[in-house]
Formats: structure tokens, C-alpha cells, sequence
């Protein structure tokens, strides 16, 4: 296994939306006391040699011997300086993926971290935890809900001390990583994984394209107007079913993994159909909805219209809608599992107001 054979499947996989999008999921190599690991918010699609960090593995073992502070977000930030003071000179102007401590944790030689819909079908739903254990057998790990970074490492560390290796670690409402010495061995888990979980799907949507509303155009107008913001229109048979009313758009109503709060917000906004005045109905829902979360929202739902992604950029509206199609898949297969299951509150707000999130989002 060569880092050049790391870039190569960094590339493959994250060039597949059903395996990872935009900056999520992260792969490493070791070799040779040396840890190399994706660089934070870099797209897995467009990976190069470069774009990994080369971080020395003995520096990354002792963070383990010291203590640090109680609040997670002093925690974090305590954490964040000792891995940075693990690079290798000449790296210093990189940033290493939340999750560097787990990569090396794993004893496997190549490590591969994605977050297939597929996937947060079993992570994301009700009953997942006991239709892991079933589908495979104890072959994995299977770790509750928590915050990412030093905090997930060490239930990590803590589950392998308890459960011996295991090759596959299934993180509730996250994804999944897969360790391997080989990539041959990589790809043979993921066909496994995917497979086995795709056989006991039930509900699989379609998201064919609907006809344009005719007042699509003025909505979207009146969302631009006051968010000051890109927005970018979507309506499909996938969709269609969610908007028809609120107890209808509850599936999706929350966040389920730290990518869809990252890129598509943790607060959609659902609108009733406009009556009146279309941008004053707009913009007191917009208002009631932005003082109740403390955030605008990055997703508006308008009843019986479709779905409006919003962003500073056209490509951060494109992302919304393309992270909301991500959860509506997650919340369609997780049906299979009991039905779908959002992050809790207190995880939410954690990834809100964490830095590492903020600084992976502006990449």
C-alpha cells in the first residue's frame, strides 16, 4: 500500500455522492511511523499527494497521556493545538481531519472514513444498533451517539480495548470507517457493507423532476431578497411527498449526521403555501423561524411549491439541496431499521458552535 494507491481510492470513493459529498469522510496510510491523513474540509474527489498531512504517529500517541479540560469545546480546542504540534516539519500550513486521532488509533494500514446514505440508513434509524448485530454478526463496532473529534477517538479506543479489532465501526448518526492493509480488502468490506445493508431496504425514492410551480419565481425572489443570498430551486417525486404539510415534512425536520448540518443546516424552514402577499408571508416566516433557532436557514420548504437551497455562494446552495437529498434518502431507508432517528439536540448545537465545523464548511 503506497500513498499513491491512498490518493487513488480517496479519489474513487469521493467521487461517488453515495459514498461521501463535498468535504466529508476522510482516508490515511501509515507508514513508517508516519501518519498520513486527509487534510480538513479537502474534498475526498479531488485528493492529491499534497493534500494529505503527514503527522508523526509517536506525538499522536502521547495526547493520550495527558489530561484535558471538561467543557468540549475548551477540550477540542486543547486537543486541536497538540495535533497540530504533531506535524512533520514543513507541514505546518495544513490542517489535519477532526477525526486524526481515530485513523491512527486503528490497527489497519490504510483507514477509510465515508458516510453513504445507505449506510446512515442503519446508522440513522431507531432499531440500527440491533439490526447491525444481526446483519453482521459482531464483525463491527457499533458506537452510540457523540460528539466527533477527541471525544468519538476515545470511545473508539475504549470499544477496541473491550471488543478486540474490528474492521468495520459503525458511528450512529454519522457513517462508518474501514480499516484494511490493502485496498483490495477495503473495497471487499465497503461491497460487503453496502450489499448487505441495500438487501434489506424497503423504500428506495425517486427523485424524477417535477414541473416548475408557477410561483416558484417569486418565492425565490423574495427568499433572495431577504437572506441576500444565492437561492437555487428543486422540486422532484422524491421531494414532493415531504412538502405537503408539516406532519408530512417531519422526517427530515432535523439534522441526522454532522455533514447535513455542516452544508444543509441542522433547522429547515417549513412554509405554508404563501396566501397574500407573497414576500411579507415570506419574510415573517423567515423572521419567527431565524428568532426561534438563533440561525437562517439554509433549507426553505414551501408547501405544495418545492425546496429552496440557500448560500453565500451558488455552489453553497447547490450543496444544501444536494446534502437535503442526502437526508431524504437517509430518512427513506432507514425505514427498514424502524425509522429514522435525529441527532440529539445537545450534538447538534455542539457541531453549531464548533470550530472545526466552522473552518471545514469555509473550505
Amino acid at each position: 500500500m503506497s500513498l499513491k494507491e491512498l490518493v487513488e481510492i480517496s479519489r474513487r470513493y469521493g467521487a461517488d455522492t453515495e459514498y461521501v459529498i463535498a468535504g466529508g469522510g476522510n482516508t490515511s496510510l501509515k507508514e513508517n511511523g508516519i501518519l498520513y491523513i486527509k487534510g480538513s474540509g479537502a474534498p475526498l474527489a479531488e485528493m492529491t499527494e499534497v493534500g494529505f498531512v503527514k503527522m508523526d504517529r509517536t506525538q499522536l500517541a502521547s495526547i493520550w497521556q495527558k489530561t484535558y479540560p471538561a467543557n468540549a469545546n475548551d477540550r477540542e480546542a486543547a486537543v486541536l493545538a497538540d495535533m497540530l504540534a504533531a506535524r512533520l516539519p514543513g507541514e505546518e500550513h495544513k490542517r489535519p481531519s477532526v477525526e486524526t486521532l481515530l485513523h491512527d488509533l486503528l490497527p489497519f494500514k490504510v483507514v477509510v472514513h465515508l458516510h453513504p446514505a445507505l449506510v446512515n440508513g442503519l446508522t440513522c434509524s431507531r432499531n440500527g444498533e440491533k439490526c447491525a448485530q444481526e446483519l453482521f454478526s459482531g464483525e463491527h463496532i457499533w458506537i452510540p451517539s457523540i460528539n466527533p473529534g477527541y471525544t468519538l477517538a476515545l470511545a473508539v479506543k475504549d470499544a477496541l480495548s473491550n471488543n478486540g479489532n474490528k474492521a468495520i465501526i459503525f458511528l450512529q448518526n454519522h457513517g462508518v470507517f474501514v480499516g484494511a492493509d490493502s485496498v483490495t480488502e477495503i473495497d471487499a468490506l465497503y461491497h460487503k457493507i453496502m450489499e448487505t445493508i441495500n438487501g434489506h431496504i424497503t423504500i428506495c425514492p425517486d427523485f424524477s423532476p417535477l414541473p416548475v410551480p408557477a410561483d416558484q419565481a417569486g418565492i425565490n425572489a423574495a427568499l433572495a431578497a431577504i437572506s441576500g443570498n444565492t437561492v437555487l430551486f428543486a422540486l422532484n417525486k422524491g421531494f414532493a411527498p415531504l412538502i405537503k404539510d408539516r406532519s408530512t415534512f417531519t422526517p427530515v425536520s432535523s439534522a441526522f449526521t454532522p455533514d447535513h448540518i455542516v452544508y444543509s443546516g441542522s433547522d429547515p424552514l417549513f412554509i405554508e403555501k404563501p396566501e397574500g402577499t407573497i414576500e411579507e408571508h415570506i419574510a415573517k416566516a423567515w423572521k419567527n423561524h431565524s428568532i426561534k433557532t438563533g440561525r437562517s436557514p439554509h433549507i426553505v420548504a414551501v408547501q405544495d411549491v418545492g425546496l429552496f437551497g440557500i448560500g453565500a455562494t451558488e455552489k453553497a446552495a447547490s450543496l444544501a439541496l444536494l446534502l437535503f437529498t442526502d437526508a431524504v434518502k437517509v430518512a427513506s431507508y432507514a425505514q427498514a431499521f424502524g425509522g429514522p432517528l435525529f441527532m440529539d439536540s445537545d450534538k447538534i448545537d455542539f457541531i453549531n458552535n464548533w470550530e472545526a465545523e466552522h473552518y471545514r464548511v469555509t473550505r
